[in-house]
């Protein structure tokens, strides 16, 4: 997908990544094919890095069936938030916003994994709470469900503030949240810890 998106630029762009459903570029397979598009090299390395942080031990506790329905999950519930937000964002514009603000919206796709990954992050988190991680920037060492609860307060904040632009922020917080739903409800199944088929 990374390479094709350079080889076939526009096209790919225009097809795969996630659009806001009014636009003329919606599809409704964006939903999901929108998480394995990337901005550049930098967006592809940072997020897959994560991935495999983060994802690594999840997927050898839950096994890959499991592994592969939650990511795909919260990158679902990453575009779902995020068209939310955008419905909300129009739905509030001034009447004298909509000339500029409307083509923005429609014509700006959201791509990328890192709905899913803040997904994974999550549940990193929740399964292992009291794992210590040494982060580089800042250096400091903290339990892992403290750096959850952090970035996921970043994100709530810079959403609502709006204070970096080209970042799909509540994306990262869908991400978040329906991983917390799925986790809650295998919890309450009793299946959190089972890697078989039974989900």
């Amino acid at each position: 997908m990374f390479l094709a998106r350079y080889l076939f630029d526009n096209f790919m762009l225009e097809t795969f990544s996630l659009f806001y459903p009014a636009s003329p570029f919606f599809k409704f397979f964006q939903l999901l094919t929108h998480m394995f598009m990337h901005a550049d090299l930098m967006h592809l390395f940072f997020n897959m890095y994560a991935l495999w942080l983060f994802g690594n031990m999840i997927e050898r506790v839950w096994g890959g069936k499991k592994f592969l329905l939650y990511y795909l999950v919260t990158g679902l519930g990453a575009a779902v938030l995020h068209l939310l937000i955008e419905y909300l964002r129009i739905k509030n514009l001034d009447i004298s916003e909509y000339s500029f603000k409307i083509p923005q919206i429609y014509g700006t796709p959201m791509l990328g994994a890192s709905g899913a990954v803040f997904g994974v992050l999550l549940a990193f988190g929740m399964m292992f709470p009291n794992t210590v991680l040494q982060l580089i920037i800042p250096p400091v060492r903290l339990k892992a469900i403290w750096l959850v609860i952090i970035y996921g307060v970043l994100e709530l904040f810079f959403g609502i503030t709006q204070t970096t632009s080209g970042v799909a922020h509540f994306a990262h917080v869908g991400g978040m949240l329906f991983g917390f739903i799925l986790i809650t409800y295998w919890k309450y199944r009793g299946t959190l810890f089972r890697n078989d088929d039974y989900l």
